[in-house]
């Protein structure tokens, strides 16, 4: 996901626009809410169906996986320019041109036959759907008053950011059966046409504008953007492609390390850099990285574990997965609610505490997954890790925000390269790391199981008769149906062990997150000692002058 949340900060740092209508303040929120469903449904309706669209333009799985590197590669990156773009060219400007630049990349594809030309306007469609969250954030902060913005109004706008993946898997089937690749397609477009009104209809408070893009800060950028984009590339076609086995992955990486290294030195050396890298490297800063960062390993196992697990491992489609996914979408919408009451009270950690609770105990049940797991069994622990989900970003996006505007609105696009690593990227890390370890698990578990079938063995010999006794009507050759039996042996042990890694991957999430649950006891910890030393020390001076 791409955004600008702190848009605010410059009408907040100039004069307080009067208070909204109260009537107004609905229409806003649901422009928001819009926008997000457009730009998310954009991002997921490829990346969701890819089994399912491979045939309709002619591609096999690993070439598929290339339209979600396409859209990706310029996507995780545009978040950054796109602060500076609306401050110099203003939000009308701005706007106008992302909804007719995401319209135009909608309609192309309606006309895709083929996996290159999916490519290419995969790649255009990242391009164009990158401002659409920042219009989703513009309008849900537009809503409320200063006072409520960094609370309510980021908490609202991130549960917004969770909406489209299960909705996506909701409206899927339906759209496939209308007409597979355009079916999905055509609701995009029909979503672009509709939010296009919604710029002159309700219209922005616009910030002043300031001349604030340089040459030194292009030249940055696109060392930025060729960094993140080579990333983006390795990160989602690496595991299918597997890292060490083709030469050219280890290069793409070689220039996305050359490109974000080089950015960093130029930056460093210059007066008024496009990323303050000093600041990026403070003690507080790298604790929110973390924080973020952790966030999106954790979440993976609900948007990416188990999507595969039960797509790959078990074989259901999404119309049998429905009510899961609306279980995901009511516990996203409630916990994001209970996070906003939470947040205007002025919790922080609190919410992050219970959050880290909820997702370890949802990723700690689904590791008791088996061949015989079906939705049903999921349904209590996915809609902890849902609310989870809900809670744990909104304070850590609300602390950062805070830290940047404290040194003034040009470290927004320091912190937006903080959010966009840790979420962008971090999404397709831990996309790659959920599915690196289940490959590597299943070879483990298939081998120790393996060892274990000897024909030697009653139980084993006595398994094989049974298997094999299917096709004793048809097979005379005794050693023919003891192959046979053999074969579906051990196809039995291979589903076996994929349950047994997929159990792994759930395991590791839910470790994750209790970890990441005593690291933050242990902080607030030692921030509560600082606070009561530093509130002694004065009174031990005043005691003893």
């Amino acid at each position: 996901m791409s955004g600008d949340p702190g848009l605010v900060a410059n009408a907040e740092a100039n004069a307080v626009p009067p208070p909204m209508p109260g009537w107004k303040v609905p229409l806003y929120i649901a422009a928001s809410v819009m926008f997000f469903l457009t730009q998310g449904l954009g991002l997921n309706l490829a990346f969701a169906n890819l089994t399912q669209i491979q045939g309709t333009i002619a591609a096999t799985t690993t070439e598929s996986a290339w339209l979600s590197a396409a859209y990706m590669a310029p996507n995780v990156s545009l978040a950054i320019a796109l602060v500076k773009i609306r401050l110099q060219y203003g939000v009308r400007n701005f706007a106008e041109v992302s909804i007719l630049g995401f319209l135009l990349a909608s309609l192309l594809n309606l006309f895709v036959s083929d996996l290159h030309s999916a490519i290419v306007v995969r790649f255009l469609s990242g391009i164009a759907g990158a401002p659409l969250s920042t219009l989703g954030f513009l309008y849900m902060l537009e809503a409320f008053e200063p006072a409520k913005k960094m609370t309510v109004g980021v908490s609202l706008a991130m549960t917004n950011t969770l909406l489209a993946a299960p909705i996506t898997r909701l409206v899927s089937p339906s759209l496939l059966d209308y007409g597979e690749w355009r079916g999905l397609y055509t609701l995009e477009m029909a979503l672009a046409l509709l939010v296009m009104p919604i710029i002159y209809l309700l219209p922005l408070t616009p910030p002043p504008r300031v001349k604030v893009i340089v040459l030194g800060d292009i030249f940055s950028y696109l060392l930025v953007a060729i960094g993140f984009g080579c990333l983006a590339i390795v990160l989602s076609v690496g595991r299918l492609y597997w890292w060490l086995e083709v030469p050219w992955l280890g290069i793409v990486l070689a220039i996305a390390i050359a490109a974000l290294t080089a950015a960093i030195v130029v930056d460093l050396r210059r007066s008024t850099p496009l990323i303050d890298v000093r600041w990026l490297l403070r003690p507080e800063i790298l604790h929110l990285t973390g924080i973020l960062l952790i966030f999106r390993l954790i979440a993976a196992e609900q948007t990416s574990v188990v999507m595969t697990f039960y797509q790959n491992a078990v074989g259901l489609l999404y119309d049998q997965l429905a009510m899961l996914y609306w279980i995901i979408l009511a516990f996203s919408i409630i916990g994001g609610l209970i996070c906003t009451v939470f947040m205007s009270y002025g919790f922080g950690w609190q919410i992050q505490f219970v959050a880290l609770m909820l997702m370890g105990t949802g990723s700690l049940m689904d590791s008791q997954v088996t061949n015989l797991t079906r939705p049903e069994q999921m349904y209590i622990s996915q809609a902890l890790v849902a609310a989870g989900a809900a809670l744990f970003l909104p304070p850590s996006m609300s602390e950062g925000f805070k830290a940047a505007l404290s040194k003034g609105p040009p470290y927004l696009v320091t912190f937006f390269v903080v959010f966009t690593f840790t979420q962008s990227i971090g999404g397709l890390i831990g996309s790659a790391f959920y599915g690196t370890l289940i490959t590597i698990r299943e070879k483990f578990h298939s081998a120790v199981l393996t060892e274990r079938v000897l024909l030697t063995d009653p139980h084993v010999a006595d398994r094989v008769s049974q298997l094999s006794s299917t096709y004793g009507k048809v097979l005379g050759d005794s050693a023919l149906l003891k192959g046979e039996g053999l074969s579906l042996l051990g196809a039995q042990v291979s589903r076996e062990a994929n349950m047994l890694a997929y159990g792994d991957a759930f395991f590791v999430a839910a470790m994750i997150a209790f970890l990441s649950l005593a690291g933050l006891s242990l902080h607030v910890f030692f921030r509560f000692i600082r606070t009561r030393l530093a509130e002694g020390r004065p009174r031990a001076e005043t005691s003893n002058p």
